[in-house]
């Protein structure tokens, strides 16, 4: 049987360590990833192995040869454009004239591939995927089967809510060659995004058999230290070129071991090394051939490849160093950082956590190099959550990391795009606002600066003067010690989540175009905005007919950021406002927790001054809740389904709402002859639907929209008003219109590496299920959804039932569900 090893990746996240070389040659245990894949295949007897080549191709044909060395039979396939994964292996179709196997270059495994080939034969398929078990599966391609290996479904890269399986794609294929007709000549097809769907939709016997054992594709920086230590631990069934000493010491040939050097296991040295005296090496440290680690030098949990020095008192910890760094007396070196081949770092230099140093360069003596990127254990989960790029201040998310962030999204829309940047009133907003700045006009972009605004505000300049997106900065609600980051298209909606990944991968590779000093634009300032906005919120609707109605209202807001809209808003409007002041202790930021405890308050108030209602909101106007004139609150489902209403009685359907909505919309929907469509939670999925179809969007002048009422609390609560003053009626009496529903929400602590198998275990339910986001699982007297959060390790239970307490009964059921599987054996 004939193999194929796809070996022409670049390994662009794995920069600085593939800088010359191609991420199948970077070593893993002292020996190249791609030649612990051919001692696998060799040990499954497959000896006639096709290799596809593309980037330095010579790299790995004069390491391998013909494969004699390994008793192998190597033939090269040279991929002169880049083909894709499919159109790759297609590039070898006169080599492949019989059922073959393909495998990843760039991956470390021990799976069974024998098994797997048993497995493709006898259910007589066209093509089998070889599957595995992981425990996060975002950054993979998730495969859902039947029991009998049947593929139903792949999902790519999927974001938590849409992960319904903990069931991953590892890159290796059992093939017919028959599928290599579907496979079009000369241009790039790939495997998971191309063939399998369109084998799927032919409805071809594709099948995926999940095996156990050991498998890492090593797609970053941290795996690629991860499966150092793996093969150390034991963990993976691969060899170890070199003799175990002790237990879990490891040494090559001709190693120098001073008698007062500290070694302590696991650990790996390789060929010719010198130790020096009360050098210490801790566990899961690989050194590679040829190093020379001077006195008292201290070195734990990394990765040193071939000829490495490390003077006198250094100290290495959880970093990689590629060929012949230098790192001199006294030097140090954090967790997470990478030294690329050939650089020296001087005496007394330190380089911080997650730096990465490209070939070449160097540190000057008692330098700090330091970049910032000081995310921890949050780096290798995702930069982007529920609101953009959330963080510590000054910890998490720094000057450097937004200056940063400015240049990869500026990079990402094209060079000298023009895009808006603003901040909300609190200086740590506006001090991270001049750093985004900075790395936009560092990319040769037109930054039009829109001061101290709200987010609704930003959105609509960008719309407004036609820009090609925008950044916003302001105090996080949530937490106010946090900051967060929000960008946005050019619709002014939330970037999707693929726009998110393209931003992440320039940030990690750093890898930004620079312009020289002739292409540096000045910032324009656009002061007349803010006036522009209040002219717009007031053009949709009848304001004479409000100004009749001398309404007086309750509004509880931050005054530091809100102020100056809600002033003239009042004035033209003829509204009289009773106003309480949501600032925060010494002017600072009122949490949204804390704003939510004076509601009683406001209801109170509401009764007492017998005003039209009561609005609450948000310091940056993303978010309100309405209080009506009997005092009633009107907050999450309740508001979700009030906007609903008023979109259905305005004709203006259909009606966009997230999943999470309790059903009483659809029955409100049948009354006006409208549909309703379902969304995912997340903010930018709703935006994307919602200015998809809704031809209003952020035009106020045009009238009431959906956008408006749900991503702009100034425009909403004025919509609202100018509704119930058109129609005659009372803000309670609207609310009366709305049939009674009973709903539960619940939150579950689940661990990262449990969440995909939560959800793969609860869709294997003979229940009616809904896989829009998270599970959503249905029942004769209501549904339950299970949805993981994104940021932290945690699974919330929305249910609705016939009765509260069915809804309460639906949640605690899954919250028991949960906490079974969770505490289920991992394999389980």
């Amino acid at each position: 049987m004939k193999t194929i090893i796809m070996a022409g990746g670049e390994g662009s996240r794995l920069r600085p360590i593939t800088c010359g070389r191609p991420k199948p040659m970077a070593p893993v245990a002292n020996r190249p990833i791609m030649l612990h894949i051919v001692e696998l295949l060799k040990k499954h007897g497959l000896y006639n192995i096709g290799v596809t080549l593309q980037y330095k191709p010579e790299f790995i044909r004069s390491y391998f040869g013909n494969g004699s060395e390994q008793g192998v039979n190597l033939q090269y396939f040279i991929e002169e454009i880049p083909l894709g994964t499919a159109g790759s292996v297609k590039n070898a179709r006169a080599f492949l004239d019989e059922t073959f196997l393909v495998i990843s270059g760039d991956a470390l495994t021990d799976l069974d591939l024998s098994e797997a080939v048993a497995f493709h034969r006898k259910r007589g398929a066209i093509a089998t995927l070889v599957l595995t078990r992981v425990g996060c599966p975002l950054e993979y391609g998730v495969v859902i089967t039947k029991q009998d290996g049947i593929i139903i479904r792949f999902l790519e890269k999927p974001a938590w809510g849409e992960v319904f399986s903990d069931t991953v794609n590892t890159g290796i294929y059992i093939l017919e060659p028959e599928v290599l007709d579907y496979i079009p000549d000369d241009r790039s097809f790939d495997f998971s995004q191309d063939l399998f769907p369109l084998l799927l939709r032919d409805k071809k016997p594709l099948f995926g058999v999940v095996l156990p054992g050991y498998w890492c594709d090593i797609g970053n920086i941290q795996q690629y230290v991860q499966a150092h230590h793996d093969v150390l631990a034991g963990k993976v069934n691969t060899s170890i070129s070199a003799r175990e000493v002790s237990p879990g010491i490891w040494l090559g040939e001709g190693v120098d071991l001073h008698a007062e050097c500290d070694l302590e296991g696991p650990i790996l040295i390789g060929n010719g090394c010198c130790i020096g005296a009360k050098a210490k090496i801790s566990p899961y440290t690989t050194i590679g051939a040829g190093c020379l680690i001077q006195e008292k030098a201290s070195v734990k949990q990394s990765v040193l490849w071939n000829n490495v020095y490390l003077g006198p008192g250094t100290a290495i910890r959880g970093a990689v160093l590629c060929s012949r760094v230098q790192a001199r007396s006294n030097s140090e070196v954090y967790e997470g950082a990478v030294i690329g081949s050939d650089s020296i770092l001087q005496e007394r230099s330190i380089v911080r956590p997650e730096v990465k140093i490209w070939p070449n360069k160097q540190a000057e003596a008692g330098s700090i190099v330091n970049n910032s990127l000081i995310w921890g254990a949050c780096w290798s989960r995702k930069l982007f959550g529920l609101e953009g790029v959330t963080g510590m201040f000054n910890i998490e998310v720094t000057a450097e990391l937004a200056c940063r962030l400015g240049a990869a999204f500026c990079t990402v829309l094209g060079g000298e795009s023009r895009v808006a940047i603003s901040a909300d009133n609190y200086p740590p907003a506006q001090m991270l606002k001049e750093a985004l700045a900075s790395g936009m006009q560092s990319t040769g972009a037109n930054v039009y600066d829109l001061g101290t605004v709200i987010t609704p505000l930003h959105r609509f300049a960008v719309t407004n003067l036609t820009l090609a997106g925008g950044v916003h900065v302001k105090v996080s609600q949530r937490n106010p010690e946090h900051v967060s980051i929000l960008f946005f298209n050019a619709k002014g909606g939330n970037i999707s989540r693929g726009i998110e990944r393209k931003i992440e991968n320039i940030l990690f590779r750093d890898d930004f175009p620079r312009v020289d000093m002739t292409h540096v634009r000045f910032r324009k300032h656009v002061r007349e905005i803010s006036d522009l906005y209040v002219q717009e919120l007031t053009k949709g609707i009848d304001v004479d007919l409000i100004k009749k109605s001398c309404l007086n209202l309750i509004l509880a807001y931050d005054q530091n950021n809100l102020q100056k809209y809600i002033t003239p808003l009042g004035k033209s409007l003829n509204i009289t406002f009773k106003n309480v002041n949501l600032s925060g202790p010494a002017g600072g930021l009122l949490s949204w927790e804390k704003c939510i405890e004076k509601l009683p308050v406001i209801s109170s108030m509401v009764c007492d001054e017998g005003a039209w209602g009561g609005v609450m909101i948000d310091p940056d106007a993303d978010h309100l809740v309405l209080v009506d004139e009997r005092g009633r609150l009107i907050q999450d489902n309740m508001l979700v389904v009030l906007v609903a209403l008023i979109i259905l009685k305005s004709q203006r359907g259909p009606v966009f709402v997230p999943v999470t909505a309790p059903r009483v919309v659809e029955n409100l929907a049948m009354q006006y002859n409208s549909k309703v469509i379902r969304t995912k939670t997340a903010v930018q999925d709703l935006t994307e639907k919602v200015l998809g179809q809704d031809q209003v969007g952020i035009n106020y002048s045009s009238g009431l929209s959906q956008f408006l009422l749900n991503f702009d609390a100034l425009g909403a609560f004025l919509g609202i008003i100018n509704f119930t003053v058109q129609q005659g009626l009372s803000l309670g009496e609207l609310v009366d219109e709305i049939p009674s529903f009973f709903v539960s929400k619940k939150e579950i602590s689940v661990p990262w590496e449990a969440k995909g198998r939560v959800l793969r275990v609860l869709t294997n339910t003979d229940q009616e299920t809904q896989l829009l986001d998270g599970v959503k699982v249905f029942h004769d007297d209501g549904w339950a959804l299970v949805l993981p959060d994104p940021e932290e390790p945690v699974c919330r239970v929305f249910s609705e039932g016939a009765s509260m307490e069915i809804a309460e009964s639906l949640a605690d059921m899954y919250v028991k569900k949960i906490n079974e599987i969770v505490n289920r054996h991992p394999c389980c």
